[in-house]
């Protein structure tokens, strides 16, 4: 599980559609973008970018997606799983408390948090990585901590 139960929720929105397989709790960017208000066309696509470099970060997915064969068995209400294909939940503004932060680094509350591969977070601007919110708290024992969101922003300096 990448999300614990602790949130804020500010601002989210419901606008786009995921194609592969992704554990919630990190940082999606646009994949492809679709034109005019785009609500339900398929085109207006998000993903976990394999690399940070010229992302546009959107906001923190919200669901887990899953690539079940629905004529043997249902998706998990529980577990908040979508489809792989389907549209998804994406924090833009709140807080969560997630474990998808960079292995190896060392965080302090406060500190700025930038995209990362994959979705994963840092407290680096690691090859051009845009910031994405801040750090509420220091990783505990499991590897979670507390992070708030704030996107867009092009103020790179909130």
């Amino acid at each position: 599980m990448a999300i614990l139960a602790d949130r804020l929720h500010i601002s989210s929105r419901l606008d786009f559609f995921m194609n592969e397989v992704a554990e919630r709790g990190g940082v999606v960017s646009f994949s492809t973008a679709g034109s005019g208000a785009a609500m339900d066309q398929g085109k207006q696509l998000c993903t976990y970018a394999a690399s940070c470099s010229g992302k546009v970060p959107i906001g923190i997915l919200m669901c887990d997606m899953v690539n079940k064969d629905l004529t043997r068995q249902k998706l998990n209400p529980y577990l908040h799983e979508v489809q792989q294909g389907s549209k998804v939940t994406i924090w833009q503004q709140g807080e969560v408390v997630t474990n998808l932060i960079q292995p190896g680094v060392t965080i302090s509350a406060g500190d700025p948090m930038y995209l990362h591969a994959s979705g994963y977070v840092s407290n680096t601007g690691f090859l051009g990585g845009k910031r994405v919110g801040t750090f509420m708290s220091t990783k505990d024992e499991n590897g979670y901590a507390k992070i708030a969101v704030n996107l867009p922003s092009t103020n790179q300096n909130y």
